[in-house]
């Protein structure tokens, strides 16, 4: 294989690779609980989301392609470099079909709550509020962004609270 096309194929499997890993970690990377989230990132990193399971398939069949024309003509420190570009794409084509999102947000089954008068909450710390007769609870949108359900009974009523 002349010297020009060995450098051509591990530019295009860079470019494939960094393709294929960007679209798994990108979206996993903006879409975080408990920092700022630009709405135009976020934005980008659904759109991405959507796409990655396709983008990261075609990525990854490309690379193994070019791992497989590439590894006859490589050397021993080469190869290292094309197993550990290969099982990062495999990877990645395999976590972009996940819902990884789940792993971050758990979700509370039984709630604990405190009397108003013992809360550490902030006076500007918002909150959801759910009323059903006479009883009342609020959950503080801090910890409902991280979990984003939970399950309850208020008033005797089971009910799942989102955010």
């Amino acid at each position: 294989m002349t010297e020009n096309r060995t450098k051509s194929l591990w530019i295009a499997l860079s470019t494939f690779a960094v393709a294929s890993i960007g679209a798994f970690f990108f979206p996993a990377f903006i879409i975080r609980p408990f920092r700022y989230q630009n709405p135009r990132m976020l934005l980008w990193a659904m759109a991405v989301r959507e796409r990655a399971p396709l983008v990261s398939l075609v990525c990854g069949v490309l690379c193994l392609i070019l791992v497989a024309a590439l590894w006859r003509s490589s050397k021993r420190w080469s190869k290292a470099v094309l197993t550990i570009a290969a099982v990062l794409v495999t990877a990645s084509a395999v976590m972009s079909r996940l819902n990884y999102f789940e792993w971050m947000f758990h979700p509370v089954n039984r709630a604990r709550f405190e009397a108003e008068s013992s809360s550490k909450l902030g006076a500007d710390e918002m909150i959801l509020a759910v009323r059903y007769g006479d009883d009342a609870r609020a959950y503080p949108i801090r910890e409902m962004a991280y979990h984003h359900i939970l399950n309850d009974v208020v008033g005797g009523v089971p009910i799942a609270v989102t955010y």
